[in-house]
């Protein structure tokens, strides 16, 4: 039955070209929309939230993993962005082990953001900024060329990362009483335990496997 709730939408995959995307409520633990998808596309976002809500579903705030462009499809909602997603895209950039001294600094203020909250997170990502501005903006010319490129760009694309989610990532403290997760983790590990299922059938023709799929993501 359609009713308010905090919408936690995802898409996973089998292989490149096959994936479902999941609308799931955070409220009721319940898959409340699914789809077939050839891959992960703002648009099929875009669909998903138009079917639900032309049903009579009415999302309070979105949880997302913080995918380029997916936080536009609920614009006009608070948009919690996923601390463990922001953590592994920071570490993409920087590794476990950066090599600079502003990597090592900016990582060790990326591990604060579980226990932190906006105005201390973001104190000390202003304050990174200014000891290490002229850093990430430095150049390097390409020899015999009019082309550049930033000189520490891994380190400076961590750091606009942060900055572009910021005020994204301490939604779930401003609206204490829906108790906004602040993880995308109840979808994430519901993928997990309807992958492993469907690994125990192989060879299942496409329209067959989708049957499993739906049958598990109904079962939430």
């Amino acid at each position: 039955t359609p009713c308010p709730t905090i919408i936690v939408p995802d898409t996973t995959f089998w292989g490149r070209s096959y994936g479902v995307c999941v609308f799931r409520s955070w409220n009721l633990r319940r898959n409340i929309w699914w789809n077939e998808v050839p891959g992960e596309k703002v648009a099929h976002y875009y669909y998903g939230r138009k079917i639900l809500e032309e049903k009579g579903w009415i999302f309070l705030v979105a949880v997302v993993d913080g995918r380029r462009g997916l936080a536009t499809v609920f614009k006009d909602l608070p948009v919690q962005i996923c601390h463990f997603h922001q953590m592994k895209n920071v570490t993409k950039y920087l590794t476990r082990k950066p090599e600079t001294l502003a990597g090592q600094e900016l990582r060790s203020i990326m591990l604060t953001l579980p226990k932190s909250n906006e105005k201390e997170f973001t104190k000390l990502l202003n304050d990174w900024h200014k000891q290490w501005k002229n850093f990430i903006e430095e150049r390097t010319k390409v020899a015999g060329t009019k082309h550049w490129y930033y000189t520490h760009k891994k380190v400076r694309s961590a750091y606009k990362s942060l900055e572009r989610n910021l005020p994204h990532l301490f939604i779930y403290q401003k609206f204490p009483k829906l108790h906004i997760p602040n993880t995308t983790n109840t979808i994430d590990g519901y993928f997990a335990s309807v992958k492993k299922k469907v690994a125990a059938h192989h060879g299942l023709r496409k329209d067959r496997r989708y049957k499993v799929i739906s049958e598990l993501l109904n079962k939430s």
